[in-house]
C-alpha cells in the first residue's frame, strides 16, 4: 500500500473508474474526502485502508451518474472534521463512510466522525446496500439512511454503535 498525507482534497480519488481496487493504504490529513470512488463507475473494492484525518472518510457514490457495485470492508476511518476546502453542500463534512448502490459495507471501524458515522444513500439514490458488522464510535449520528420515495432496499444489521450524540 501507499502512505499518502497532507492532500488539499483526496488522498486517492477515482472518477468513472470501473473494476477498481483501493487497498492497503494509509491516508492522513486529507482536506476533503480521503478515499473517493465516484461518478459512472461499476465495481470498486475499497478495503483494509486507514484514514486518519479528513473532512470525509470513504465515499462510494454518485448512483445518479451510474456509480454502483462496491465493497467497503476492513477499513479504519477516524478523526474527521466538519471543515473542508470549500463551503460544504448538504449534508456537510464529517461523514465516515458514504455509499449508495449495490454495495456491501462490512467490518469497518469509524471513530470521531462529527456528522455521521455512515451515510447510506442520498435522496432517491440508494439501492441494494448491506451494512453489517461495522463499529461506529463517537459520531454525531451513527448511521443515516435515505427513506424518500424512490429509494431502494438496505439491510442494516449487527453493527456496534457507541458514544453517538444524536442516536443510531
Amino acid at each position: 500500500g501507499n502512505i499518502v498525507s497532507d492532500c488539499a482534497f483526496s488522498a486517492i480519488r477515482a472518477n468513472s473508474a470501473s473494476n477498481l481496487q483501493i487497498t492497503g493504504n494509509t491516508c492522513s490529513r486529507s482536506g476533503e474526502t480521503a478515499v473517493y470512488s465516484e461518478f459512472s463507475f461499476e465495481g470498486a473494492v475499497i478495503g483494509n485502508n486507514i484514514v486518519d484525518g479528513a473532512a470525509n472518510g470513504i465515499s462510494i457514490v454518485n448512483f445518479n451518474e451510474g456509480g454502483r457495485m462496491g465493497v467497503c470492508s476492513g477499513n479504519i476511518v477516524r478523526n474527521l472534521s466538519t471543515s473542508g476546502p470549500y463551503p460544504a453542500d448538504a449534508p456537510g463534512f464529517g461523514v465516515g463512510i458514504s455509499v449508495e448502490a449495490d454495495t456491501t459495507v462490512s467490518g469497518n471501524v469509524v471513530e470521531n466522525a462529527p456528522l455521521y458515522g455512515m451515510q447510506i444513500g442520498w435522496g432517491p439514490f440508494m439501492r441494494n446496500v448491506v451494512a453489517t458488522g461495522n463499529v461506529i464510535r463517537k459520531a454525531g449520528t451513527g448511521i443515516v439512511v435515505t427513506v424518500v420515495e424512490g429509494a431502494g432496499t438496505a439491510i442494516i444489521s449487527d453493527n456496534v454503535i457507541d458514544g453517538v450524540q444524536n442516536g443510531a
